[in-house]
């Protein structure tokens, strides 16, 4: 076992995340800028948890984000669709998790820019991370969960 995996399957049991090989599939496709590395670093910690992923890779993900319902100051470095669900930034699996399983009336969550500290990011995570919840509709973004 190299170090990378066992640090993450030291995380994974420190937040109650099942292990990787017990995880459940499920699809998502996750729109990304040709230079990003952190969102290569972010399809694999997405697969090791059960996610089937295909990457797609382009300029536009400003307007995908924009025709998704999130609002410019909470894009992320990509944009995923999973389950009818838009998933913008750097969310960890777990909040994700809690999306498919509540199924609220929302478009998806964000988690905005590249926080440190946050899923596939260098450095030390200063304090919880906000992930909004956006509408369908149009409405300011709420709060949907603080990891």
């Amino acid at each position: 076992m190299n170090r990378r995996t066992l640090c993450r399957s030291i995380v994974a049991a420190l937040f109650s995340l099942p292990a990787p090989a017990f995880a459940v599939s499920t699809q998502a496709t996750l729109f990304k800028k040709p230079i990003c590395k952190c969102c290569d670093e972010y399809v694999s910690y997405l697969r090791e948890y059960g996610f089937e992923v295909q990457v797609k890779i382009t300029n536009e993900l400003a307007e995908i984000s924009r025709k998704a319902g999130v609002p410019e100051k909470l894009e992320g470095c990509h944009t995923m669709f999973v389950d009818g669900y838009v998933v913008e930034g750097l969310v960890p699996v777990r909040v994700i998790r809690r999306l498919l399983s509540e199924r609220p009336a929302i478009a998806g969550i964000t988690l905005p820019g590249l926080p440190a500290g946050s899923p596939e990011m260098p450095g030390e995570k200063k304090g919880p991370f906000t992930i909004y919840a956006v509408t369908r509709d149009g409405a300011p973004p709420s709060t949907y969960a603080v990891e």
